[in-house]
Protein backbone atom coordinates (compact mmCIF):
# COMPACT_ATOMS: atom_id res chain seq x y z
CA UNK A 1 0.00 0.00 0.00
CA UNK A 2 1.27 3.79 -0.75
CA UNK A 3 -0.64 6.69 1.10
CA UNK A 4 -0.93 10.07 -0.71
CA UNK A 5 -1.47 13.22 0.38
CA UNK A 6 -1.74 16.55 -1.58
CA UNK A 7 -1.73 19.46 -1.13
CA UNK A 8 -1.00 23.51 -2.13
CA UNK A 9 -4.39 23.79 -3.88
CA UNK A 10 -6.45 27.66 -3.73
CA UNK A 11 -7.67 29.95 -5.17
CA UNK A 12 -5.57 32.15 -8.18
CA UNK A 13 -6.63 35.04 -10.65
CA UNK A 14 -6.27 33.68 -14.76
CA UNK A 15 -2.77 34.28 -15.53
CA UNK A 16 -1.40 33.49 -11.60
CA UNK A 17 0.64 30.59 -10.51
CA UNK A 18 0.46 27.41 -7.97
CA UNK A 19 2.42 24.83 -6.82
CA UNK A 20 1.21 21.43 -5.93
CA UNK A 21 2.65 18.66 -3.54
CA UNK A 22 2.27 15.30 -2.89
CA UNK A 23 3.85 13.31 -0.38
CA UNK A 24 4.03 9.42 -0.66
CA UNK A 25 4.33 6.98 2.28
CA UNK A 26 4.24 3.06 2.26
CA UNK A 27 5.54 0.84 0.05
CA UNK A 28 7.89 3.53 -1.96
CA UNK A 29 10.54 1.37 -3.07
CA UNK A 30 8.29 -0.05 -5.52
CA UNK A 31 6.96 2.83 -7.08
CA UNK A 32 7.46 2.88 -11.05
CA UNK A 33 5.74 6.85 -11.84
CA UNK A 34 3.75 9.10 -10.09
CA UNK A 35 1.53 11.51 -11.64
CA UNK A 36 -1.15 14.56 -11.30
CA UNK A 37 -4.93 13.66 -12.72
CA UNK A 38 -7.67 16.27 -12.59
CA UNK A 39 -11.70 16.27 -12.31
CA UNK A 40 -13.69 19.27 -13.52
CA UNK A 41 -17.71 18.90 -12.16
CA UNK A 42 -19.31 16.92 -14.89
CA UNK A 43 -16.50 15.91 -16.37
CA UNK A 44 -14.52 12.99 -16.48
CA UNK A 45 -10.92 12.74 -14.42
CA UNK A 46 -8.02 13.43 -17.24
CA UNK A 47 -4.49 12.84 -16.35
CA UNK A 48 -2.25 15.98 -16.41
CA UNK A 49 1.14 14.57 -16.16
CA UNK A 50 3.60 11.75 -15.36
CA UNK A 51 7.16 11.22 -14.32
CA UNK A 52 8.73 7.97 -14.53
CA UNK A 53 11.07 7.20 -11.15
CA UNK A 54 13.97 5.14 -13.00
CA UNK A 55 15.03 8.33 -15.25
CA UNK A 56 12.69 11.19 -14.98
CA UNK A 57 11.03 11.22 -17.95
CA UNK A 58 8.32 13.23 -17.99
CA UNK A 59 5.19 13.44 -20.18
CA UNK A 60 2.15 16.12 -20.20
CA UNK A 61 -1.33 16.70 -21.30
CA UNK A 62 -1.58 18.63 -24.67
CA UNK A 63 -3.83 21.27 -22.73
CA UNK A 64 -1.07 22.01 -20.16
CA UNK A 65 2.22 21.51 -22.32
CA UNK A 66 4.56 24.51 -21.52
CA UNK A 67 2.98 25.71 -19.07
CA UNK A 68 2.64 23.05 -16.02
CA UNK A 69 5.73 21.27 -15.01
CA UNK A 70 6.04 18.20 -13.05
CA UNK A 71 8.94 17.21 -10.63
CA UNK A 72 10.05 15.38 -7.87
CA UNK A 73 12.15 15.38 -5.12
CA UNK A 74 13.77 11.52 -4.54
CA UNK A 75 14.76 12.13 -1.24
CA UNK A 76 11.54 12.85 -0.35
CA UNK A 77 9.30 10.99 -2.00
CA UNK A 78 7.34 13.91 -3.16
CA UNK A 79 6.09 15.02 -6.82
CA UNK A 80 5.22 18.47 -7.43
CA UNK A 81 3.34 19.91 -10.39
CA UNK A 82 4.25 23.95 -10.66
CA UNK A 83 1.64 25.33 -12.58
CA UNK A 84 1.61 29.06 -14.37
CA UNK A 85 -0.45 30.77 -16.62
CA UNK A 86 -2.92 29.52 -15.06
CA UNK A 87 -6.44 29.09 -16.90
CA UNK A 88 -10.01 28.79 -15.90
CA UNK A 89 -10.20 25.72 -17.58
CA UNK A 90 -7.79 24.28 -15.26
CA UNK A 91 -10.03 24.44 -12.29
CA UNK A 92 -11.02 20.95 -11.32
CA UNK A 93 -9.71 18.81 -7.93
CA UNK A 94 -6.38 17.72 -9.13
CA UNK A 95 -5.20 14.21 -7.32
CA UNK A 96 -1.86 12.55 -6.98
CA UNK A 97 -1.53 8.99 -8.43
CA UNK A 98 0.59 5.88 -8.15
CA UNK A 99 0.29 2.43 -9.21
CA UNK A 100 1.24 -1.32 -7.66
CA UNK A 101 2.76 -2.69 -10.90
CA UNK A 102 6.56 -2.06 -10.81
CA UNK A 103 7.54 -2.40 -14.57
CA UNK A 104 4.63 -0.24 -16.25
CA UNK A 105 2.45 2.85 -15.17
CA UNK A 106 -0.35 1.84 -13.30
CA UNK A 107 -2.70 4.25 -10.99
CA UNK A 108 -3.78 2.39 -8.37
CA UNK A 109 -3.52 4.75 -5.36
CA UNK A 110 -5.04 8.07 -5.04
CA UNK A 111 -4.87 11.03 -2.72
CA UNK A 112 -7.60 12.98 -1.40
CA UNK A 113 -7.62 15.51 -3.62
CA UNK A 114 -7.03 19.04 -3.42
CA UNK A 115 -9.23 21.82 -5.24
CA UNK A 116 -7.59 24.48 -7.79
CA UNK A 117 -9.81 27.06 -8.74
CA UNK A 118 -9.15 29.72 -11.50
CA UNK A 119 -11.18 32.71 -11.66
CA UNK A 120 -11.24 34.90 -15.12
Amino acid sequence: QVQLVESGGGLVQAGGSLRLSCAASGRTASIYAMGWFRQAPGKEREIVAAIRWSDDNTSYADSVKGRFTISRDNAKVTIYLQMNSLKPEDTAVYYCSTGARKTYYSWDYWGQGTQVTVSS
